[in-house]
């Protein structure tokens, strides 16, 4: 739905970052987007946006140099070497004429695609055709593995089908909200708002948080259950022995609509109050009360209803080698209290990318068919080989996202696909990645963007529309279905990935099957949504009651079948599940220890997850300094208490080494994660922290450390737990360099900063800035590098002219440089570099970052471990990215505020406007506010 008002154009679509699905209206001018807010018609979020989805316009600003954007398509004759750049003719016969090759030579299944929950519904669904329908291997894999393949197997095993029975209406019915294994404040703000919303007009309800990490969301729990990692299933059994304890379960629901119950109570006798409540390292009183306000319902009141029940859960119980028995011991407390199928009640897993629900639907896991079809199922099969017009589909599973670079490292898969994901950061083994993807004979990377790290693997790059010149559908965590609109017109050469697969596809069909009748006859994505549409008749997602002119009008839930006027709210009121028999299923869940345990030389627990202001492996926010405030630099997060035993500062350097890689990080100390563990955020990877090893290996990012040690049945990887050792880094030499970059400069200097990082032991590099753009190169090495070193960094940085102040002392290693320029008839700081003694780093980032008047500093700044002659205030961390409003500020402002906490919120909020926007950093004025109130309440 697009509008025309003067010289601007409004365009209703949807965020492309988490799972809620969020509207937006795109504002654009020509072929410029400008703007962008939330659709307050949106039943996803009803106008709101966080960070990242209010700062979509400035990532998508010209010019499109500046964004890394992939114009053309290129191949590369060497590996290694440049790519240069070729026509779509060239690009997609080279294509069709490698995989034919090695389809001809070695076989369909020596081929393998690996696509994304990026892509929209469309994109996903010729994908899945061409490879299980066409070439007739099941290598078709997504990096939906990574983040829900638990939650579609935990579903199936449990209630028959992967369909998510509750809705986001259901927050506003709940009396209990259990969230384990999500960081809903940071991974889905939006959903977050309405939690407050909900706990505001409902002040009876309780907030039960289950997490390793003491997160902005488990600080607003009533109850906080800090269970060591690992123990979920261990905590989900101990409950439910507590609920058949106490009679606490729903026995008339149990007899009528499940079936299995006598072999999980039979499991469950183990599990005792005690033994749970030390094997999760929590008070056996957090336990009882956790069960008897999951149960809804205390024992001296069992006869009156029972109170709703809705739980929230990610990536803490799917990344896991155990993640179906996670979510399956979840669902199975659900069910043995009959918390579902009605408002407020359910399990509900929150999808942590844009559409990695409509992938699913579509069949895009290596395991699966369309519409909920399973692989293992012949009459499924030839379901599916019938709608394409295929004689029939391979029936044995495709390699998992996992498995298929594992064969690729072994020389079992010759040709990779890559399509709009980035495995060279976020695969786990980082190690066996690089190798399947320098071994593999041919790789095509179809990607919006040049700058990720997998781009450097391609022998052919083909460039993809991105998030405003896209057109289709997307399905987020609640089964709506929402249309994806484009605002302007591709960028360079750049096509949408739903017409490069059906361009090879049928190029490819030309030498495969000569002479019969075309399986591509794409021309729109609403033809290829049709087709999947028919595809869903008669299964648990029906939508064949749907159209792109319905979907226009407004999102809609599935199923919605033909003659229904609109989708299903909640699945499962009747109490009759997509089975045999109709009736759910409880799972027997034996608690399973960690792939990978902390020992004696691995002793520390390494958890990782997302920062509030980043996605994914930041192609997108990653060029936008603005969103580097709240966190600005890559570190690994500890417990003071093992910092102070390790006689660690904030800021130190350590090796992090697990039994995979190692990385060289600065530490700092946090009071949300507990002894004995860590935590990196998974965005970091080799384009932003890099280094090299003893052997002159480059590291590469957050998950050179990460265990590809998987679930069985789910498949997908422990990315949540590694066993690792910190030990302290003496590096001696240090450097620091920040400088303010012409726009048009901003991408080659990146390209070469990154170039240059390789050359430490030790380099981070991230933009910054608001209203400009900066860039920061940070790095450390065991003594001081050559001198040309340093000035190709000055050079990249605009800091090698004659008119740039310098000082070097080659003997000590000292090198420092400083960029003034007047303006208004004051000095103000462009760029700096301190290498060797970066002591003054505080007081000279302060000057240019909050451009300060420079001038009464003079050559001062040159003078190794100098300090200012007048005091230099930094405006502290930021915490709100919308109004650029510094956790000094709040702190300076607090003391004028009164009354209770959410008074003294609402106060800030007015003098401050923090919070006032997207809302994402109100859990962390909310935390900042209750330390300031700690003192007055203890006394």
């Amino acid at each position: 739905m697009t509008t025309v008002s003067a010289a601007v154009t409004e365009t209703k679509s949807t965020c492309p970052y988490c799972g809620v699905g969020c509207g937006v209206i795109i504002e654009s001018q020509g072929t410029q987007i400008t703007g962008v807010r939330g659709d307050p018609d949106h039943p996803a979020n009803f106008g709101r946006l966080c960070t990242k989805g209010s700062t979509l316009h400035h990532t998508a600003a010209q010019p499109i140099t500046l964004q890394s954007r992939l114009l053309q398509p290129q191949r590369r004759m060497v590996r290694g070497e440049a790519p240069t750049a070729i026509d779509w003719t060239e690009a997609m016969g080279l294509a069709a004429d490698q995989f034919h090759r090695v389809i001809t030579q070695h076989g369909p299944d020596a081929v393998g695609f690996y696509i994304s929950g990026q892509l929209l519904t469309e994109d996903y669904y010729v994908f899945n055709k061409l490879a299980k329908g066409l070439i007739g291997t099941n290598n078709v894999d997504t990096n939906s593995r990574l983040c829900m393949s638990s939650a579609v197997a935990g579903y199936k095993l449990t209630l028959g089908a992967d369909a998510p029975p509750a809705c986001y209406d259901d927050l506003q019915f709940a009396d209990t909200l259990f969230i384990t294994g999500s960081n809903t404040a940071y991974a889905h703000p939006i959903l977050f708002r309405r939690i407050e919303d909900a706990r505001r007009a409902n002040p009876r309800m309780k907030i039960i948080v289950a997490d390793p990490r003491r997160t902005e969301t488990a600080d607003v729990a009533d109850l906080y259950l800090p269970i060591l990692p690992g123990t979920d299933v261990a905590l989900f059994n101990g409950m439910l022995h507590v609920m058949l304890w106490e009679g606490l379960t729903d026995h008339a629901y149990i007899a009528e609509h499940t079936n299995g119950f006598e072999v999980l109570r039979d499991r469950v006798r183990d599990y005792a109050p005690k033994e749970v409540a030390k094997l999760c390292g929590i008070s056996e009183d957090a336990l009882l009360q956790a069960a008897r306000w999951f149960a809804g319902v205390q024992p001296q009141h069992s006869g009156k209803p029972r109170r709703s029940t809705l739980s929230l859960y990610c990536q803490g119980l799917n990344q896991s080698s155990s993640g179906t028995m996670k979510n399956a011991a979840l669902i199975n407390l659900h069910l043995a209290t009959g918390q579902i199928g009605k408002p407020g009640a359910g399990p509900f897993s929150l999808t942590g990318q844009p559409n990695a629900m409509g992938g699913r639907e579509v069949g895009g896991l290596a395991n699966l068919l369309s519409a909920h079809r399973d692989m293992s199922n012949p009459d499924h099969r030839a379901e599916v080989a019938a709608l394409w017009g295929v004689p029939d589909v391979p029936a044995l599973p495709g390699k998992t996202a996992v498995e298929m670079f594992e064969a690729a490292a072994d020389g079992e898969i010759k040709a990779l696909w890559i399509a709009c994901t980035n495995p060279a950061q976020s695969m786990p083994d980082q190690a066996t990645v690089r190798r399947a993807l320098e071994r593999a004979e041919f790789v095509v990377v179809q990607e919006a963007f040049a700058t990720t790290a997998t781009c450097d693997y391609a022998d052919l790059l083909l460039p993809a529309t991105t998030w405003g010149e896209k057109d289709g559908t997307v399905t987020n965590s609640e089964r709506r279905i929402s249309r994806v609109r484009p605002a302007v017109q591709a960028a360079g050469q750049a096509r949408h990935d739903w017409l490069i697969a059906t361009d090879f596809a049928q190029r490819l069909e030309a030498r495969l099957r000569p002479g019969l009748p075309p399986l591509f006859p794409y021309d729109t994505p609403e033809q290829v949504w049709n087709e999947h549409r028919e595809s869903t008749r008669g299964r648990d997602l029906d939508i064949t009651g749907l159209s792109y002119a319905k979907l226009d009008a407004t999102p809609a839930q599935w199923p919605y079948r033909d003659g229904e006027t609109q989708g299903k709210v909640r699945l499962y009121e009747d109490g009759i599940f997509p089975t045999a028999d109709g009736r759910a299923r409880f799972a027997d869940t034996p608690n399973e220890p960690l792939a990978e345990p902390r020992d004696a030389r691995y002793p520390f627990s390494l958890n990782t997850g997302r920062l509030r202001d980043q996605w994914h492996g930041m192609s997108r926010t990653g060029t936008l300094g603005r969103l580097f405030g709240h966190v600005p630099e890559p570190a690994i997060e500890m417990n003071e208490q093992d910092m102070a035993r390790m006689k660690l500062a904030d800021g130190d350097l350590v090796h992090v080494t697990s039994r995979r890689g190692s990385l060289v990080l600065p530490v700092q100390a946090s009071t949300q994660v507990q002894p004995a563990q860590s935590f990196i955020a998974m965005h970091w990877g080799e384009e932003f922290i890099s280094g090299s090893s003893s052997t002159g290996e480059r590291l590469a990012g957050v998950n050179a450390l990460t265990t590809p040690a998987y679930c069985p049945r789910s498949k997908q990887p422990e990315l949540k737990h590694a066993a690792v050792k910190i030990l302290k880094a003496e590096m001696p030499w240090k450097l620091l360099a920040m400088a303010w970059l012409p726009d048009d400069q901003a991408l080659r200097a990146r390209e070469q900063l990154r170039e240059l990082m390789a050359a430490f032991p030790f380099a981070a590099c991230v933009p910054f800035g608001r209203d400009r753009t900066g860039m920061l190169f940070r790095a450390a090495a065991y003594e001081a590098p050559p001198q040309e070193l340093l000035e190709k960094l000055e050079g990249v940085l605009g800091l090698g002219a004659k008119t740039v102040l310098h000082y070097v002392d080659k003997r000590r290693g000292q090198r420092r440089s400083m960029r003034l320029e007047t303006a208004q008839g004051n000095a103000f700081l462009e760029g700096f570099l301190l290498a060797g003694d970066t002591s003054a780093e505080a007081w000279i980032r302060t000057v240019l970052q909050d451009a300060l008047p420079a001038q009464s500093y003079g050559r001062q700044l040159l003078v190794p471990g100098s300090k200012p002659p007048v005091a230099v205030a930094s405006k502290g961390k930021q915490v709100c990215t919308c109004f650029n409003v510094s956790l000094t500020q709040i702190e300076n402002e607090l003391p004028r505020c009164s009354g209770s906490p959410d008074a003294r919120l609402q106060q800030l909020k007015d003098t401050l406007k923090c919070g006032t926007n997207c809302g994402s950093c109100v859990p962390e004025i909310q935390r900042v506010i209750r330390s300031t109130n700690a003192p007055a309440l203890a006394a």
